[in-house]
């Protein structure tokens, strides 16, 4: 039998498991994506992110309701999330990673997609759902980061791609 260990939140967990890992599973809520990522409404399409663990991965969460914007001409009778949109959402996803990840500095400093390869929509996106982008980290090098992300709705795959981005200083 494995030995187990505890952890601050008394969850027993086997000895092997990654110890920074456990250290840095955590939730990250909507006032830290705020500080992580200048991108506000309308455009800020991440509500909160689970099971960020550093230079690993993080779940972006997007809860759809009917009063998004891009509804009111994205198909008035059949509303349908974009689907780039979708690509934006697993982009912040990884943007919030990367700036939490490298403890950055966000003053004066954005996160840009430098690449999106691979992009497959399989299911449309609909007011109500609630999409769950879980996105890893592929590979990384100081501040440029590749990703594999998907979007699912429930246990439905709806959206995945791979895509890279990287830490640019603000133009002064």
């Amino acid at each position: 039998m494995d030995k187990m260990t505890t952890t601050d939140n008394d969850a027993a967990l086997p000895e092997t498991v990654d110890a920074e890992a456990v250290e840095t599973a955590a939730t990250v809520d909507y006032a830290e994506i705020l500080r992580r990522i200048p991108h506000r409404y309308p455009f800020l399409l991440i509500d909160r992110g689970e099971n960020w663990v550093k230079n690993k991965s993080m779940t972006g969460i997007k809860n759809v309701t009917f009063n998004e914007p891009f509804f009111a001409g994205h198909f008035p009778e059949n509303p349908v999330m974009p689907g780039v949109l979708l690509i934006e959402a697993m982009g912040q996803t990884g943007a919030v990673l990367m700036s939490k990840s490298l403890d950055a500095e966000v003053e004066g400093k954005t996160i840009f997609f430098m690449s999106v390869d691979g992009v497959r929509f399989r299911s449309p996106v609909r007011p109500g759902d609630v999409v769950r982008m879980p996105v890893e980290v592929i590979r990384h090098r100081g501040d440029v980061f590749k990703f594999r992300g998907e979007a699912y709705v429930g246990e439905k795959i709806v959206c995945e791609a791979e895509f890279a981005a990287m830490v640019v200083e603000n133009p002064k």
